[in-house]
C-alpha cells in the first residue's frame, strides 16, 4: 500500500445528496483524502454545508465536525473548485448532457474526475471500474487524455449499484464462461436517493419498475468484462443478460436473484470456493477500503438478508448464497451488496484508492 507524505485534497461536487453525503461519510478520518471543497448548485453557493443541508442530513451517523463549517462552492465555478483540490469526486444531479460537460470541463482542467454518475459510461475511452474485477481498463486512460489534451486530468467512472450483488459471480466464474444469466434485482430506496421519512409510500410497497435500470444491468457488465481495443474499450459478447428491477421497502442493500448457465456446467463446490477466494488488485495493494475478503459465500438456507449481511466489510464486502441447481439454467443464487457503500460512494472511494496507487492521482 502506498504510504502518501499528506493527504490529498479532495472535492465532493454534489455534495449535498444522498450520495454526496455517503462520500462525506465515508472519508471521514480517511487515511489518504481529506475534503477540503464541496460544491453544489448556486442555491447552497455561500453558505456553509450545514445551511446548505438544513436539515436533509440522510445518513444515520452525524455529520462529520470538519465539514460542516466549509463553504460551499458552486460547481459550475470550475476553475475555483478546481484550483482547490487534487482531485474530485461526482455525485452531481442535473442531466447527463450536462454531466457530461462538467465532468469534462472538470478533467480539462487537470482535474482527475472520479464519478458516480452514469453519464460518462458509455464514452469509449472512459474506464468503467470495479477495482477487484477491471482494474485493467485504467489503461484507457492514457488515450483519454491525448483526446482531451491533457497530462493529468481524467474521468473515470464507477458502474451502477444495480449490478454489484451478480456481477462479482460473473468475474470469479468467468473461466467456465457463462453463456446466459436472468437476473432480478430488489432495490432499496436509499438507491433513489430517499429514506422512509421522505418516502413514505414505499412502506409496505413493491414498485416493479425503476426508470433505465434494466439495460444498465443487462448491459454494464458486459464493458467491464470487455478489453480495450485501438483506444476503447470493446465489450465481451457473454454472458446474455435479462434483468427485472424491482424497488422493494428496504432502506439499504440491493438484492439480485440469478439464474445462470455455462458453456460447460462446474461442480458446485467449486464455484462456492471461487467465490470465497477471489482476490482483486484491492486486496493485493491492500488499500485503505479494500475489504479484506470482496465476496463471502454464506451457507445458511436464508443467507444472505438484508438486516444481518447488508454491511457486510463496511459494506464494501459482496455476500452470496443459496447456489444451487436449477431446473431451466445450470444453477441459481442470491447476491447482496450495499448499494450506497460498495454500489455507489464506497465504489468510488475505492477506485480512487486504485487510481492513485497505480499513480494515476497524485498531489497538483
Amino acid at each position: 500500500m502506498k504510504r502518501l507524505d499528506k493527504k490529498l485534497k479532495v472535492g465532493i461536487l454534489g455534495g449535498t445528496g444522498m450520495v454526496g453525503q455517503r462520500f462525506i461519510t465515508l472519508l471521514e478520518n480517511h487515511p489518504w483524502f481529506e475534503v477540503t471543497t464541496i460544491a453544489a448548485s448556486s442555491r447552497s453557493k455561500g453558505k456553509t454545508y450545514e445551511e446548505a443541508i438544513n436539515g436533509r442530513w440522510k445518513m444515520q451517523t452525524p455529520m462529520p465536525e470538519s465539514v460542516r463549517n466549509i463553504v460551499v462552492k458552486d460547481v459550475s465555478d470550475i476553475n475555483e473548485v478546481a484550483d482547490s483540490v487534487d482531485f474530485v469526486f461526482s455525485a452531481v444531479d442535473m442531466s447527463k448532457d450536462e454531466i457530461r460537460a462538467v465532468e469534462e470541463a472538470y478533467a480539462r482542467t487537470e482535474t482527475p474526475v472520479v464519478s458516480n454518475n452514469s453519464a460518462h459510461r458509455w464514452t469509449p475511452d472512459v474506464p468503467m471500474v470495479v477495482p477487484e474485477i477491471n482494474d485493467d481498463h485504467y489503461e484507457i486512460i492514457e488515450y483519454q487524455r491525448r483526446r482531451l489534451g491533457t497530462s493529468r486530468g481524467f474521468i473515470a467512472v464507477k458502474p451502477n449499484c444495480s449490478i454489484q450483488g451478480y456481477l462479482p459471480a460473473l468475474a470469479a466464474w468467468k473461466e467456465f464462461r457463462p453463456t446466459k444469466a436472468v437476473v432480478c434485482t430488489y432495490q432499496a430506496i436509499s438507491g433513489a436517493g430517499k429514506t422512509f421519512e421522505d418516502w413514505p409510500e414505499m412502506k409496505g410497497n413493491i414498485i416493479p419498475y425503476i426508470s433505465g435500470e434494466e439495460a444498465k444491468s443487462e448491459l454494464e457488465p458486459l464493458k467491464i468484462l470487455g478489453h480495450i481495443e485501438n483506444g476503447q474499450i470493446v465489450n465481451a459478447e457473454d454472458p446474455l443478460i435479462s434483468a427485472q428491477c424491482i424497488r422493494v421497502p428496504v432502506l439499504d442493500g440491493h438484492t439480485a436473484a440469478v439464474s445462470i448457465s455455462f458453456a460447460e456446467k462446474p461442480p458446485k463446490q467449486e464455484l462456492i470456493d471461487l467465490l470465497n477466494s477471489y482476490r482483486g488488485f484491492p486486496q493485493e495493494a491492500d488499500l485503505p477500503s479494500a475489504p479484506k475478503q470482496f465476496i463471502k459465500y454464506l451457507e445458511e438456507d436464508d443467507r444472505p438478508q438484508v438486516a444481518l449481511d447488508v454491511d457486510y466489510e463496511r459494506g464494501f464486502g459482496v455476500t452470496m448464497g443459496r447456489l444451487r441447481e436449477d431446473t431451466i439454467f445450470d444453477y441459481k443464487f442470491v447476491g447482496l451488496a450495499h448499494n450506497t457503500v460498495r454500489g455507489a460512494a464506497g465504489g468510488g472511494v475505492l477506485s480512487a484508492e486504485a487510481l492513485v496507487e497505480k499513480g494515476y492521482i497524485a498531489a497538483k
